[in-house]
């Protein structure tokens, strides 16, 4: 054989070898791609997405879809080839595993996490259109979540209605944490509550959930991990006693991403307006009780998605604009959004066809 040809050889084998352990090379990186759209204001898996009994509803046209993202799994293993795909394709976007899976959660620990945000993101969601339609919704401070192996588990659950801490009386979450780190790492707090089963039967039977029995709790503190405050373990959360039953159903979804469009979805049946008129509006964002809209993630993917499920409009959290400006698809008008109210003028300037009216991201 000749040197020139053993060089061809030798370089033919060197260039299969590489490219068989490309195929085998494992990257830490997951892929995001557009996800499914629901309409909030038609039926999933034959079910309204929004059942509102013992209340008047009012009929309703066009579209407004909550988005999604697919992502691939805590477990997926993705190759270079897969990677390097991923990065030249348009439609997914490949990011480094951790952003999805921080501290090395699992599948199931990410599945649980997002279905606990979907459920308390419905929450807020209702009411934030209850509130902006003049509804009154009594609201609690309640127990939202224990760390595993904090001073506070097998002290506190979840759901516990948190009445005062050290004897101070609590009206919003925010002031829990406050009473909290008054104390030094080490010293006693006492937490006054309405245990989660007395206060669920009373809210069963048509009571005031905050009236139920109260018992003392004393939790002993212990310091944080990054600057020495005293914590307990605990998240205070708020939850609502809503005057009738309105009930979102969608399964296979997670994530707080969802709240801004099932707001809007419940203002519509609830209200004598049409807020579409029959355009056809997709969005995202996550809403606080307030009607405050946030920022999610994988906005450039729930575009894609919103467009090719035929969406005109997509309402778009204010501070994901500047990524979502950067591939918007033909066709599609990204209204910029900061608080629900933002929303619902927005849909006022579509349904009177004026355009220029409507805050468009990317437009100062």
């Amino acid at each position: 054989m000749s040197r020139r040809h053993a060089t061809i050889f030798s370089s033919l084998f060197l260039l299969i070898g590489l490219l068989c352990a490309m195929l085998v090379v494992r990257v830490p990186y997951s892929e995001l791609s557009p996800g499914p759209t629901v309409n909030t204001l038609g039926d999933h898996g034959g079910d309204p997405v929004l059942n509102i009994e013992d209340r008047k509803t009012y009929p309703t046209s066009g579209h407004l879809n909550m988005t999604t993202v697919r992502v691939t799994s805590a477990d997926y293993q993705m190759s270079l080839p897969e990677a390097i795909y991923g990065w030249i394709r348009d439609d997914s976007a490949v990011v480094p595993h951790d952003t999805l899976y921080p501290d090395g959660k699992t599948a199931e620990q990410a599945e649980q996490e997002n279905a606990e945000e979907f459920s308390q993101s419905q929450e807020s969601a209702k009411a934030a259109a209850l509130k902006e339609l003049d509804i009154e919704v009594p609201t609690r401070t309640v127990v939202a979540a224990v760390v595993k192996d904090s001073p506070a588990e097998g002290a506190l659950r979840a759901g516990d209605v948190i009445k005062a801490v050290d004897g101070e009386p609590v009206r919003k979450p925010g002031e829990v944490a406050e009473l909290v780190t008054k104390h030094k790492p080490g010293e006693d707090t006492e937490f006054t509550v309405v245990p989660v089963k007395e206060a669920a039967a009373a809210e069963k039977d048509g009571e005031d959930p905050t009236k139920g029995r109260t018992k003392k709790v004393t939790v002993t503190t212990a310091a944080a991990d990054d600057d020495k405050r005293a914590i307990v373990g605990i998240q205070a959360g708020s939850a609502y006693t809503f005057p009738f039953p309105i009930d979102i159903k969608l399964a296979d979804v997670g994530g707080p991403s969802a709240g801004l469009m099932f707001s809007l979805g419940i203002i519509d049946k609830l209200s004598r307006t049409d807020l579409t008129d029959g355009e056809f509006v997709a969005g995202t964002g996550t809403i606080d009780a307030e009607g405050k809209v946030g920022p999610i993630g994988g906005i450039q993917m729930k575009t894609l998605a919103a467009r090719s499920a035929g969406a005109s409009y997509f309402m778009t959290p204010e501070a994901n604009c500047p990524s979502a400006t950067r591939n918007v698809p033909d066709g599609l008008k990204l209204v910029k959004v900061g608080t629900l109210q933002d929303a619902l003028d927005a849909l006022k300037s579509v349904r009177e066809g004026k355009p220029e009216e409507i805050p468009v991201c990317g437009r100062d």
